[in-house]
């Protein structure tokens, strides 16, 4: 039997030991068999089920939800540490600047008139952060392991016609479905191939001394197909 304190309410570091126990010799063999490879797939889905909590507008179902997400981050901080790296206290302290570095306006000297200047702050200061120097750099960021549609949205930054799309989508759907192909896989080769391009557009352009701000549409089609052509 594990020496264990149970309690009538427990804490953050309570699931902390929990999990420790469990990864633990005399633990379970289940979890002391998990990388983070093998649970991968559960922190996606543990996320997407608080997001369905959140459009229930269910507290109590949010609280359990959220309750798993946070499993998640124990057991993959307690993986890392077992291993000689991080822990869990390093990710904390991590979030901890990277959020009082992208908040000077409560956590320093700057001034804002409002939300959309935060967000544009917010923006700017993260690409300092990643070093981001680029626009193809930022579209590089965009994380390969969303669902293609959001990483669609992401990479092109234009939902203005969201509403219009939705019947174009459904009906790609179908198509994909018929001929046997999955739509995220189709989608996410896409996106790779969308970002492949925009770098050498960016690329091509500062050949000529200009950066796409400085490029009319026009200019910019252009070199799009000649990046096009040299993959054909």
């Amino acid at each position: 039997m594990i020496d264990f304190e149970k309690k009538s309410f427990y804490g953050v570091e309570d699931l902390r030991e929990i999990v420790r126990i469990l990864r633990a010799p005399g633990g379970c063999p289940w979890d002391r068999e998990q990388d983070h490879h093998s649970i991968r797939r559960n922190l996606l889905e543990e996320a997407y089920e608080a997001a369905e909590a959140i459009d229930e507008g269910n507290p109590e179902h949010l609280q359990e939800e959220l309750g798993d997400v946070l499993l998640q981050v124990v057991f993959h901080a307690r993986m890392e540490e077992e291993q000689g790296g991080f822990d869990l206290d390093d990710v904390a302290d991590g979030i901890c600047k990277k959020l009082i570095y992208r908040h000077p306006h409560v956590f320093g000297d700057v001034t804002v008139s409002g939300s959309g200047e935060v967000l544009q702050n917010w923006e700017e200061l993260k690409k300092r952060e990643k070093h981001q120097t680029t626009a193809a750099d930022s579209v590089d960021s965009v994380a390969r392991s969303l669902p293609g549609l959001w990483r669609e949205e992401a990479v092109r930054e234009d939902t203005n016609v969201a509403e219009e799309l939705g019947d174009l989508l459904v009906a790609a759907v179908n198509v994909a479905r018929f001929v046997k192909v999955d739509p995220e896989d189709a989608l996410s080769v896409a996106c790779d191939k969308f970002a492949r391009r925009f770098r050498q557009v960016e690329a091509s352009a500062a050949a000529q001394g200009k950066t796409l701000d400085e490029m009319t549409l026009a200019e910019m089609d252009r070199l799009w197909d000649e990046a096009k052509k040299q993959e054909a």
